[in-house]
């Protein structure tokens, strides 16, 4: 298990290259095992706004980016497996920190407050929103959590329903927000480059 210690000196001691673009800090880090992490921050507030992973393949070519923070993309041309253009009114479930929680958005979903019920499994260390209705379920993780080594527990959740959206709120540990303080530090010792210029953007 990758612990608080040992995930801060991947990170750190990872190549990274810096980019700015509209307002926003664009981040892509390489670490020695092959694995990309790209991320975006704004500029203003040091928000992190995006967060994506990308693996070798198995025979060794470049896998697709997975997105880990950051709102869906929209594609109106989207198609399903069976050629259906997917529904818009579905619920939409993606994650958009906070600087001082993990937060996660379930849009398009109607149902009143008092008719979720959302858990920490720290057993499974997974978090549990399921409706009394039973007409939705979602199970998932805390990627920063699991890279830290960290338990899941269950008083720091919380969550909120307001104009279509239940919105889930995880507070950070303080090893975390020290370690997101760290890495903000020396991102902004990198040296950026916009994208529009023609030099290039040295690696740390």
């Amino acid at each position: 298990m990758t612990t608080a210690s040992s995930w801060s000196e991947l990170i750190l001691l990872s190549e990274k290259t810096c980019f700015i673009q509209d307002g926003k800090r664009l981040v892509h880090y390489k670490f020695a095992d092959g694995r990309e992490m790209a991320e975006e921050y704004d500029m203003v507030a040091w928000t992190l706004t995006g967060r994506k992973w990308r693996e070798k393949t198995t025979f060794g070519g470049v896998g697709q980016w997975i997105i880990e923070i950051g709102e869906p993309i929209q594609n109106p041309k989207q198609m399903d497996v069976e050629g259906i253009r997917e529904n818009q009114q579905n619920p939409c479930f993606y994650r958009l920190d906070t600087q001082s929680a993990f937060q996660w958005k379930i849009r398009n979903i109607t149902y009143p407050l008092d008719n979720y019920d959302v858990t920490v499994d720290d057993i499974s260390k997974h978090i549990i929103v399921k409706t009394a209705n039973k007409k939705y379920y979602k199970k998932f993780s805390v990627p920063d959590l699991d890279r830290c080594g960290l338990a899941y527990d269950g008083r720091k959740l919380s969550f909120s329903h307001k104009n279509n959206t239940l919105v889930i709120q995880y507070e950070k540990p303080e090893k975390i927000l020290q370690l997101e303080r760290t890495l903000k530090d020396e991102l902004k010792k990198q040296k950026a480059t916009k994208l529009d210029d023609e030099s290039d953007c040295k690696p740390s």
